[in-house]
């Protein structure tokens, strides 16, 4: 077995520091974002009720829980042991696993729709590649991925949120290079949304959300 990248152990150590002061940061997010929840029941009408998705990447589970609020068979995934303390009791009827979205314990084909909600931000744009021929090997023929980032072209650095001692860079990215890394792996993008920069809320720069189809 391999060692996990650099890159992962990083993130994994970063959001176990500050799962509890993110959730509770977050908890609410989607109470006021009625675009947001508008792409995930778009989503949710594309991929119906009968197949399994797995939202990657999940945090505290708060995607996880309104995507099983629509109806879906939704089961969440992440690296953080907080993130999924938090995401199970706060959730107790859904089910969360551990694991990394570029190396998914998953048979081949075994899903219907997949979410990486914010949870590609932390991978390098080198291994995008991966990680996309990764969720395109996980999902049926048909299967639809939602994929949600922040628009630009620099990274946010985070250090010591919170007061934690711990620092991790948040990736923006174009849409437009983005899709065509889902077209190379193989997906047909269905929809590009980009909402715009809001200054009175917590999306202060431009929102990007692709959905595409395996």
């Amino acid at each position: 077995m391999t060692a996990d990248p650099a890159f992962v152990a990083t993130t994994r150590t970063f959001y176990d520091a500050v799962a509890e002061d993110y959730h509770a940061r977050f908890r609410t997010a989607l109470d006021d974002a009625p675009l947001d929840r508008a792409l995930m029941g778009a989503f949710a009408e594309l991929v119906g009720p009968e197949g399994q998705v797995a939202d990657l990447g999940c945090g505290p589970g708060l995607v996880t829980a309104h995507l099983a609020s629509l109806g879906l068979r939704v089961f969440g995934l992440d690296l953080s042991d907080s993130m999924l303390a938090i995401a199970r009791r706060e959730n107790p009827g859904l089910r969360f696993e551990q694991g990394s979205m570029l190396d998914l314990d998953l048979p081949d084909g075994a899903l219907a729709g997949a979410v990486s909600w914010y949870s590609s931000i932390h991978t390098p744009w080198e291994r995008l590649p991966d990680l996309f021929a990764e969720v395109r090997r996980v999902l049926a023929p048909g299967g639809h991925l939602l994929l949600g980032f922040q628009v630009g072209d620099e990274p946010r650095h985070h250090d010591r949120p919170w007061g934690h001692p711990v620092a991790l860079d948040f990736e923006r990215r174009q849409p437009e290079p983005m899709a065509g890394l889902l077209e190379k792996a193989g997906f047909t993008v269905l929809s590009r949304t980009v909402r715009v920069q809001e200054a009175d809320t917590s999306a202060q720069v431009p929102q990007a959300c692709l959905i595409a189809r395996r």
